[in-house]
């Protein structure tokens, strides 16, 4: 049977999506091969709370592009893991989401992981075009 690789990509490769899952894919594996321990969807969490102390479930979920009762799920995991915690906020209704220091070591690290995987991910595009690539999928994510 032959692979990918040798069919004839026909339309898909004139269609975005398409250039932009396979590249994906290719992003992916790699992270998974530097970060295995994490997916980039709870590590992306992590980072996010870590950029935003206190920051809100609401918040994050939407922040994230997941409901709420998704997101309560990937937080019980984190929480049973001891990377974050949840704290009552100031109005009491709410709560926010906080590292723990288990959870701030282990940003420590996968922030090194990550700039060591963007640098292997993009080794093939010069500094302007990895530039005009963020610049473009921003763009296109609006």
């Amino acid at each position: 049977m032959a692979s990918q690789q040798n069919l004839k990509p026909g339309l898909l490769a004139g269609l975005l999506g398409y250039r932009l899952r396979v590249a994906q894919q290719a992003v992916f594996r790699d992270f998974a091969h530097a970060i295995p321990e994490a997916s980039p969807g709870r590590v992306g969490i992590l980072l996010l709370i870590d950029a935003n102390p206190g920051v809100t479930q609401s918040r994050l979920a939407q922040a994230v592009g997941i409901d709420r009762s998704t997101l309560v799920g990937v937080l019980h995991a984190l929480q049973s893991r001891d990377l974050i915690e949840r704290r009552r906020g100031e109005d009491r209704r709410t709560n926010g989401l906080w590292l723990t220091r288990a959870g701030r070591t282990l940003v420590v690290s996968l922030k090194h992981r990550i700039r060591v995987h963007e640098r292997r991910v993009a080794a093939r595009l010069s500094a302007a075009e990895r530039n005009q690539l963020l610049d473009l999928l921003q763009k296109l994510g609006e």
